[in-house]
């Protein structure tokens, strides 16, 4: 048993489960100005109808992406051209095919009895693009996938490696993330790849230390839309302190009076349905004075989201290795090890 993977797997396992009881919360960290920590996120008066420049603030990897003026139209013209076509083989004939410039590697895989697989590329095939895919999560698997986990992607014809990010599948101009990959409804996966075409299949394995690799989901290519928004939200949480009438003191949410001007904006809610807002600073530890539209319940907890856009890494990797033949992993256990009395 290998200590270090148990370990890695425990976290990710209590990391799930975390996300699962408290979904986005997270501490406020006390050697770190919360404005510091926090600076890239914002405040929304409402996920649905708040805008969100999809151009903006945009990274540097954007700048060697392919992006389609209609990529639903686009699709539709070069499926119509390419069904149009009367020129190349028809099906039952044998032809001989001479290729230049093949590297060593294919050759060695030719040499060693494996197919060679030849497939033809549409226009705008062989450029790189943020591709979405729609997926759902398989039965078998029960391990919890974290976002921007590295996985292997088998979309239609190609193979290779990514590290993607999740995201919930609405028809909004806004999509929150999902930290995990959800095993109860479907999710879209965003990821830099090769522009592909649907209707394609898509099969995500995730690949053990031993190089065998696990059916994680299925699902289909949706589409390639660079300018789809992506927000990760963090919840800040708080604790009513003195609760008056339709105002109250809350704490633990901010430990410092700077932190508070500087989030004094963005409105509070709680998870009773109070909303609300903060009205000002009282004294220099983190105090402040909450107004909300009804008065609050000692139980209750005041609660304030933030928003940043996410995008997925570059890590895409053309090359897979061969994948190893699928067994049960099964632990087994000596006679002469167990203590019996």
């Amino acid at each position: 048993m290998d200590e270090a993977a148990e370990e890695e797997d425990l976290k990710r396992y209590w990391e799930a489960r975390s996300h699962e009881m408290f979904p986005d919360e997270v501490d406020t960290p006390l050697d770190t100005p919360a404005r510091i920590r926090f600076q890239r996120f914002r405040g929304l008066k409402s996920f649905r109808s708040s805008p969100w420049d999809p151009m903006e603030n945009l990274p540097l990897d954007y700048s060697r992406i392919f992006q389609f003026q209609s990529f639903e139209r686009t699709r539709r013209r070069i499926l119509a051209e390419a069904a149009a076509d009367e020129d190349g083989a028809m099906d039952g004939w044998y032809v001989t095919l001479h290729i230049i410039d093949v590297p060593f590697s294919v050759m060695a895989s030719v040499q060693s009895g494996k197919p060679l697989v030849l497939v033809s590329l549409l226009p705008h095939e062989q450029k790189m693009s943020v591709m979405h895919l729609l997926v759902q999560r398989h039965p078998s698997n029960t391990e919890p996938i974290k976002s921007k986990e590295e996985l292997v992607f088998h979309c239609g014809f190609r193979r290779f490696r990514a590290s993607p990010i999740f995201s919930q599948h609405t028809t909004a101009d806004k999509h929150k993330m999902e930290r995990f990959l959800r095993p109860d409804a479907p999710t879209v996966v965003s990821v830099y790849a090769p522009i592909t075409f649907p209707p394609t299949g898509v099969l995500l394995f995730k690949e053990r230390n031993d190089g065998v690799q696990d059916l994680v989901a299925t699902g289909s290519l949706l589409s390639c839309n660079p300018q789809r928004v992506v927000l990760k939200r963090i919840v800040l949480s708080g604790h009513p302190f003195k609760i008056n009438r339709r105002s109250a003191v809350v704490r633990y949410m901010f430990f410092n009076r700077e932190d508070i001007m500087w989030f004094k904006p963005v409105e509070l809610r709680t998870k009773w349905g109070r909303r609300g807002h903060i009205k000002e600073a009282l004294g220099t530890h983190g105090h402040m004075k909450c107004v909300f539209d009804n008065q609050l319940r000692s139980q209750d907890t005041v609660l304030m989201n933030l928003y940043k856009r996410v995008y997925p890494r570059w890590t895409y990797d053309p090359y897979v290795p061969p994948q190893l033949p699928w067994f049960k992993k099964e632990v087994t256990v000596e006679m002469d090890d167990l203590d019996m009395e």
